[in-house]
């Protein structure tokens, strides 16, 4: 697409969900959901009101979510975890989150196997399993498989494992699920943000089609002063729209290096509510960037962000 003509979509759908969200206020996760949907989706408890979710990896324990709060104020909406294969769904996470007020999101990643062996048949003794235990949890839970998977870094994705067999292990997987009886999950569909080199490119090869999809999850961060939610994020979001009107959470996001979180936080909250986005999980983590919320003026930042544009509940 023309830059210029790019650059008047974004423009105009961002027009769009300026005023479509105008005026709404933050709500948490454990009202009812709107009506209305596919009777063939999966349904979820969980609402799709615009500002809804403020979420968080916190990897280390849940004292790190309780310092996350005294800091900021805010109590994550959303909490979540890697779940590598065949790993066990992590009942007591999703518990101890649930009885602090938030919803657990699993990122399902299918590590060290080949997702031929999924379609196959293999491994459904163990998909069997989890769904199970993903049931008998009763809650609301978000749930990813294969995240990422228009990058090029995990097995998974891109250049490793062709598009259509990742459709089908990820019908699979639902169809699955759907089978045992699993009505409290929401089924997020992870993609990463497209980079300006074109080796992340449009999620569309990927796409398993609306039936098997409830929201959206896109990946990006803040990595310059220069970054901002346009940039980051636009270009997805355009290539996201063109297959489905579906919900979109920001699933993983950060800012690095620690001296321009505090622009950029704001700029997330502001960008967020601009294009009516369902919310986002801020990753508070450390690998080969510190993406953890540190300085005093990020956490002021984060906090007056919250105030701001989500207008959260007391």
């Amino acid at each position: 697409m023309p830059l210029a003509a790019f650059m008047a979509a974004v423009c105009a759908a961002a027009a769009i969900a300026a005023a479509a969200i105008a005026g709404f206020a933050w709500h948490g996760p454990w009202h009812s959901a709107q009506a209305g949907g596919s009777a063939t989706r999966s349904q979820s408890a969980l609402p799709t009101t615009p500002s809804s979710y403020i979420g968080l990896y916190a990897p280390y324990s849940f004292a790190q979510v309780k310092s996350f709060t005294a800091a900021t104020g805010i109590k994550p909406a959303v909490l979540s975890y890697y779940s590598g294969w065949p790993e066990p769904f992590r009942a007591d996470f999703a518990t101890t989150a649930a009885k602090d007020g938030a919803v657990p999101l699993v990122q399902m990643n299918p590590t060290g196997i080949s997702l031929e062996s999924i379609v196959a048949g293999k491994y459904d003794a163990y998909i069997r399993t989890f769904a199970l235990a993903v049931r008998a949890y009763h809650n609301p839970i978000i749930l990813s498989f294969g995240h990422e998977m228009n990058g090029y870094w995990y097995s998974w994705g891109n250049s490793h494992t062709p598009p259509a067999v990742f459709v089908a292990a990820w019908r699979h997987v639902v169809t699955l699920f759907r089978a045992v009886g699993t009505p409290n999950v929401t089924w997020l569909w992870t993609v990463n943000n497209l980079d300006k080199q074109g080796r992340v490119p449009s999620p569309s090869p990927w796409w398993p089609g609306a039936s098997y999809v409830n929201w959206i999850g896109i990946d990006g961060y803040y990595t310059g002063s220069s970054a901002v939610f346009a940039s980051v994020f636009g270009p997805t979001i355009v290539a996201v729209r063109a297959l489905t009107h579906d919900p979109i959470l920001i699933a993983e996001t950060s800012a690095a290096p620690a001296s321009i979180q505090p622009t950029k936080i704001t700029n997330l909250f502001a960008g967020i509510r601009l294009y009516g986005l369902l919310g986002f999980v801020w990753f508070d983590s450390r690998n080969t960037v510190d993406w953890r919320l540190t300085s005093p003026a990020a956490i002021a930042a984060f906090r007056q962000g919250a105030e701001t544009y989500f207008r959260l509940a007391s």
